[in-house]
């Protein structure tokens, strides 16, 4: 077995210990915030790399390992290298002839990464709800982000912090962006 596959297999197997499944978020979070092994952008492409190389299955809400990786023992004080989890090998079962596999790095595409982005969450009483488009437009073209980015941030800083609306979401990501606030203020009104 390579020590890449070892690595991801520890990873899997302290992240999901006593779990059957975990958001991407909250895998994310323990990737950088929990174990510090990744900043939170590493953790973002490290849990996306691990969906489309085969690690985990299921969709952001509900991800689970592909197999039981319970029985990877792991070293006091060991981490894991991170770029073995943001380019992770493409998952093969210990059964597979070890011969017919092939073990080169998976590079994760921006493009599959983009592919499905999470939609914001409108309140249908909210006055501001028919403003969101056109906050999210501004916010894009004032921090020269993309505009789906823009949505996925608001998006995920919504999933985050529950009962935050999607225009005040949006506003969060133009503050985090260093845009002037009565600027977006004014594109709020």
């Amino acid at each position: 077995m390579s020590s890449e596959n070892e690595d991801i297999k520890r990873v899997l197997a302290l992240c999901f210990r006593g779990e059957e499944t975990l958001d991407a978020l909250d895998l994310e979070r323990m990737l950088s915030f929990d174990m510090g092994w990744l900043t939170p952008d590493q953790a973002t492409e490290a849990v996306q790399a691990l969906i489309h190389t085969g690690w985990l299955t299921g969709d952001e809400e509900r991800l689970s390992p592909v197999d039981r990786f319970q029985d990877s023992v792991t070293p006091l004080g060991w981490h894991p290298r991170p770029e073995r989890l943001y380019t992770p090998v493409a998952y093969t079962s210990d059964l597979a002839d070890p011969s017919t596999v092939e073990e080169t790095p998976a590079k994760v595409s921006k493009v599959e990464q983009k592919k499905s982005i999470p939609n914001l969450q409108t309140a249908d009483d909210d006055p501001r709800a028919r403003t969101t488009k056109r906050l999210l437009k501004f916010i894009a073209r004032s921090s020269g982000l993309s505009s789906e980015e823009v949505q996925r941030r608001a998006a995920r800083k919504q999933r985050a912090l529950q009962h935050v609306t999607a225009w005040m979401a949006l506003a969060l990501v133009a503050r985090e962006q260093g845009l002037e606030m009565n600027s977006v203020i004014e594109a709020l009104s």
